[in-house]
């Protein structure tokens, strides 16, 4: 097969791509049975292997104490689902409050981050810009060398940040990684754009907001969501500058009462209630509402993954 070409100099013959008289790929080899039976079972069991523990974890949150004692502790399959583990985490004790401070911990925080990444990651592209490139070679430096434990302690003790939700947020509140990533993002944006805005009488600003995010919306948020997970998981930030338990992120009772396995008292639980249902049914309550929310995220932004991790690939 033979193409035109560009300059109009004549023709050029295609590349055809190697393949087999089957149809597949030279690098795929012929098909062979044992070898498909093989990775679909590898894939089972893989499969099996996530999905089990997921399972027994929300069957466990929906048991009754007879069904848990029955089982000797978790339950995989539970025969009368009752939701007395949500409704009493979910009533005003330690758990909800906790919930409604990572909540606000993680909208807060991936709105502050992803405006500071955007900014910051939009002027280290744009040529001629004041300092951009000792400011980039600093960003680098940071994701080679970190500034340790310690230090960061006392830099959020200066501040007084101790004890107070914001240290959650302003230590950790710009990624060098994700700034590169956005940055490589804005530079493969044309420039024939951004050049007919100026001629227009267009800003920066207003090319930003007009030009750059709407032709940004999956690295915004592949990066949105990496911020948002991060903000979500985090604990140890928690452990190390919250010392009051009403400041304490859901991560954070997660750890104290699930996996150091702390006995949770009636008044930590619920707010009005006067009996508890099984302690093991409370704490993979915990578990699940921890992880739910992120899943329920996932699905929304499934679409934006592939363009927004493919960024900086090799492409050929």
């Amino acid at each position: 097969m033979t193409t035109t070409s560009p300059l109009g100099l004549g023709t050029k013959p295609r590349k055809a791509r190697p393949s087999t008289s089957t149809g597949r790929p030279v690098w795929m080899g012929p098909p062979n049975r044992v070898l498909t039976a093989m990775r679909g079972l590898i894939l089972t069991i893989g499969c099996a292997a996530v999905i089990l523990p997921f399972l027994a974890v929300v069957s466990t949150s929906l048991a009754t104490q007879a069904e848990v004692t029955e089982n000797g502790g978790f339950v995989l399959l539970v025969r009368e689902p009752s939701l007395a583990s949500y409704q009493a985490i979910l009533s005003g004790g330690v758990v909800t409050r906790a919930l409604v401070i990572s909540i606000l911990v993680t909208v807060v925080g991936t709105l502050l981050s992803l405006a500071c990444t955007i900014g910051l990651a939009y002027a280290l592209s744009r040529p001629g810009s004041l300092g951009s490139r000792p400011i980039l070679l600093a960003v680098l430096f940071t994701m080679l060398f970190s500034p340790g434990m310690i230090p960061m302690y006392l830099v959020v003790k200066q501040l007084g940040l101790l004890d107070n939700l914001f240290a959650l947020i302003l230590p950790v509140l710009i990624n060098a990684f994700n700034v590169i990533v956005m940055r490589e993002f804005f530079l493969d944006i044309p420039d024939e754009l951004m050049e007919s805005a100026r001629i227009d009488g267009a800003n920066d600003l207003t090319i930003l907001a007009r030009i750059v995010l709407p032709l940004s919306k999956a690295v915004i948020s592949v990066i949105g969501l990496f911020y948002a997970v991060g903000y979500w998981n985090a604990f140890f930030n928690a452990l190390l500058y919250i010392s009051s338990p009403e400041k304490w992120p859901l991560q954070l009772v997660l750890r104290t009462y699930v996996v150091n396995e702390t006995p949770m008292g009636v008044d930590q639980v619920s707010a009005g209630s006067d009996s508890l249902p099984p302690q093991l049914s409370i704490q993979m309550a915990i578990l699940v509402i921890s992880v739910v929310p992120i899943l329920l995220v996932y699905p929304f932004l499934q679409k934006h993954f592939t363009k927004g991790l493919m960024i900086g690939a090799v492409k050929g």
